[in-house]
Formats: C-alpha cells, structure tokens, sequence
C-alpha cells in the first residue's frame, strides 16, 4: 500500500530491512520519527551514522569496539586464562551483561555450514589458536548456538584445540528457569541431561 508521502514511504521501507519490523511496525516507527522534535530526530540520525563511521573490530577478540583493543581484551581485572567463543558480536553482551563471566571472548564471525558455503577457512579460528598457542589459557568455553551448525562447529573446534594443553568446555544447554517439561522438546531435555552437575 502507498503511502500517503514519498517520504514518509522511503522512511516506512528502510524501517521494513531491520530484522523483526514488519510493514505495520515500520509504519508506528514512521510516524513515531514524525511526532518526535527535530533534534532527536538529528540525534537519532547522527548515532547512526556515528555507529557506522567510528566502531571498528577489535584486534584481539574481534568483538566491536571504539578502539583497536575493546573495553573487554584491555581490562587488566579480566582472568585472562579463561576465553569464550561465541559467534557473533552481541552475544559477548549477552553474555558479559550476566555478571558471570569474567574471563576474555573471541568471536568466530559465524559458525560452519557447508550448504550456506561456509567452512572453518571463513571463521576466526587461526586467530584463536595463536591466542591459545603460548599456554596462557587454561581453559576454552565454546559457547555457541544449539543449531546443528553450532553443534557441527563445537565437534570442529573441540578437535582442533585437543593438542593443546587446556580445558575445552561447552555451555550446558537446558531448560529455561520457570518452563515445565512436558513443554520441552526432546533435545532440549537430552541437553538437559547431559549438561546436568552434582548439586
């Protein structure tokens, strides 16, 4: 359906590409931009091209950062002996915004899927072995999506870090906290109980 405004269409459509925006959320953010002043429209507009124009890949980890080195691979409080690898990006959020972890990541940049043409020359592994290659790290926590691809990669990773002198782990996928398990799926059960520990 056309809008009633080649602008306000052209600013419905780019809403529309952001994952999870279907054309009637795209249409309440249009018109929210609308509502809003000029000058948080401006602000809006400037973080993003600012987001854009000054995140960079961080050196190390391969994490977003503002710097060569992130936030995270430069704080000397982080166990520097303990890494986890996580796919992309957000996740180190995820993971860091837990209060758990207090260790280093490494981000793979996506995980092993032969029928999407992706194999482990595609991923940040070599840099992870270079980071593990010195005897530092003690310990590896794969931490990756519960998809065939991530388990694939998981296998992969688990293998190739098995000649070096360290400890490879997995997170324990289970059942969320408040769920009842006659809603549960099979393999999240199995995961469930493989991943279970002595209380």
């Amino acid at each position: 359906m056309k809008e009633s405004s080649k602008y306000l269409e052209k600013l419905v459509k780019e809403f529309s590409r952001l994952p999870g925006v279907g054309p009637k959320s795209a249409n309440r953010l249009a018109f929210h931009i609308l509502k809003r002043p000029l000058s948080e429209v401006e602000n809006f507009s400037r973080a993003l091209l600012e987001i854009k124009e000054n995140i960079t890949t961080c050196q190390v980890c391969n994490g977003i950062s503002d710097n060569e080195i992130c936030s995270i691979c430069s704080d000397a409080s982080r166990n520097k002996e303990i890494i986890c690898v996580v796919e992309e990006a957000k996740d180190i959020i995820t993971l860091n915004n837990t209060g758990e972890f207090k260790g280093l990541f490494h981000v793979l940049a996506g995980v092993i899927s032969p029928l999407d043409g992706i194999g482990p020359e595609d991923l940040n592994i070599s840099s992870l072995l270079n980071r593990v290659k010195d005897g530092l790290v003690k310990e590896v926590i794969l931490a990756l999506n519960p998809s065939i691809e991530g388990e694939a990669t998981v296998l992969y990773l688990a293998k190739i870090l098995g000649p070096f002198n360290l400890k490879v782990t997995k997170l324990a996928y289970g059942l969320p906290m408040g769920s009842d398990l006659d809603y549960a799926d099979s393999a999240t059960l199995i995961q469930s109980l493989q991943g279970r520990r002595e209380i």
